[in-house]
């Protein structure tokens, strides 16, 4: 059985879950999403025991810096992913998204060249296993519209509007 770290920490939009392996960080979810997360995580693993670990490898503390403000305490956590290849294409992908901008399923599409790829830009996207990190939420439609966020629209909104990005 895998051993993971876990931590729970309080945010202004919910409790977020972080799992931790090795160092890096493998998924952060939200306290209310934590059945899709177990199921990531299973999938990748199999089965997981996750022991409660307070920031673990400092990543707690550098969430907690970014929902006050500074976006760029995220950007070098260590990360493992794991998916197909595709996957990791696109989640590495919108890591090169930055915060205050958006981006939408089709140009993300055409960035990893594969321009008709843009539906299945969006089901990798829905199966992120590390939110706000890969920020899966800078991700919008064509026409400007917030579509599809495992944790919910208003947390995507919430959480484009704290980045500074205008939403109509």
């Amino acid at each position: 059985m895998k051993e993971l770290q876990l931590d729970a920490l309080d945010s202004p939009i919910g409790t977020v879950l972080i799992v931790v392996d090795d160092e890096r960080l493998c998924a952060l979810d939200f306290a209310d999403c934590e059945q899709r997360m177990m199921t990531l995580l299973q999938r990748r693993y199999g089965p997981v025991h996750l022991i409660q670990t307070t920031n673990p490898a400092g990543f707690s503390s550098r969430i907690h810096a970014y929902f006050a403000g500074d976006y760029q305490s995220l950007d070098s956590i260590p990360i493992s992913i794991g998916g197909t290849d595709f996957q990791q294409q696109v989640w590495t992908a919108l890591r090169t998204i930055r915060p205050g901008t958006t981006t939408s399923y089709r140009e993300l599409a055409a960035k990893l060249e594969k321009p008709t790829a843009y539906r299945a830009v969006g089901a990798a996207n829905a199966l992120n296993p590390i939110g706000i990190v890969l920020p899966c939420h800078r991700v919008i439609g064509a026409d400007a519209s917030l579509t599809g966020y495992a944790g919910g629209l208003a947390r995507k909104q919430w959480l484009l509007q704290h980045e500074g990005v205008l939403l109509c």
